[in-house]
């Protein structure tokens, strides 16, 4: 693709008219008009402004598309720094459900420690699990223009996406372990409940460790939440197709039970 070519398909993809556009950048709609014919090449801070509107580098802009195979593709183009600034942003995001389950779950060890202080533990599990559930809602805030993402078929560029591929089995491989450890943790805070529920043991033997256990499970959690979430994000990207047929399963499913609902 010609620069003019990517101009008209990443303005189309934002939503922009030339006018819009042409706001933005200080400039004219002809100007815009004839960037996008190819009869004309803004100067370098046009560009440098283009590339922030857009989110893609001076390198994509300038140079002429060598593969050509994505040119017939539909969907939306994602630039190599739309998917980086995703990627930090479910780090992020993974961070703060991981810790605010975490906090929801040791918020009921105050209760085993200072059981004969019923005021004392009360406020301690309120504290704790507002803090709690205050991580969860900042967790479940998204940007809103990463939310496209999760939503259309995606193209990329091919080395890029090869690079991504890369990185999403390197990273498969190395949160494997984490989350043997996670789901180890769980089972090992879980089975003394376990044991106590089936009566295997009498309650008030395993009581006084019940803070510990539920600790290894908070923690456990945190563990299986963080590294599933950054994962996750990975396979948004890199299997977006299998993403996009999951997609397109669960809404036909929702569909199919309203309707037999309404009949």
């Amino acid at each position: 693709m010609t620069f003019g070519e990517k101009l008209f398909k990443l303005r189309k993809e934002k939503g922009l008219s030339q006018e819009a556009l042409a706001e933005k950048l200080n400039t004219t709609r002809q100007a815009v008009s004839k960037w996008e014919n190819s009869q004309g090449f803004p100067e370098t801070e046009k560009l440098l402004m283009i590339g922030n509107i857009f989110e893609v580098s001076i390198d994509y802009l300038l140079k002429d598309t060598a593969e050509q195979s994505n040119e017939n593709e539909k969907g939306y183009y994602v630039s190599k720094e739309m998917a980086e600034g995703y990627l930090v942003s479910q780090h992020k995001t993974s961070k703060y459900l991981s810790m605010g389950f975490s906090l929801l779950i040791l918020s009921t060890i105050p209760f085993f420690v200072f059981r004969q202080e019923p005021i004392i533990y009360a406020i301690l599990i309120i504290m704790i699990a507002v803090l709690g559930i205050g991580a969860v809602t900042a967790g479940f805030i998204e940007e809103d223009r990463y939310t496209i993402l999760k939503k259309e078929s995606l193209i990329f560029d091919q080395n890029f996406l090869k690079e991504m591929k890369a990185r999403y089995e390197d990273m498969k491989n190395k949160y494997a372990v984490l989350m043997i450890i996670g789901i180890c943790s769980i089972v090992a805070g879980g089975i003394a409940f376990l044991l106590v529920k089936k009566e295997f043991v009498p309650s008030d033997v395993l009581m006084p460790y019940y803070p510990i256990f539920i600790a290894f499970i908070a923690i456990g959690v945190f563990i299986l939440i963080r590294t599933l979430s950054v994962i996750d994000a990975y396979r948004i990207l890199v299997k977006n197709e299998e993403h996009m047929k999951r997609l397109s399963n669960s809404m036909m499913k929702k569909v199919k039970k309203r309707l037999e609902k309404s009949l």
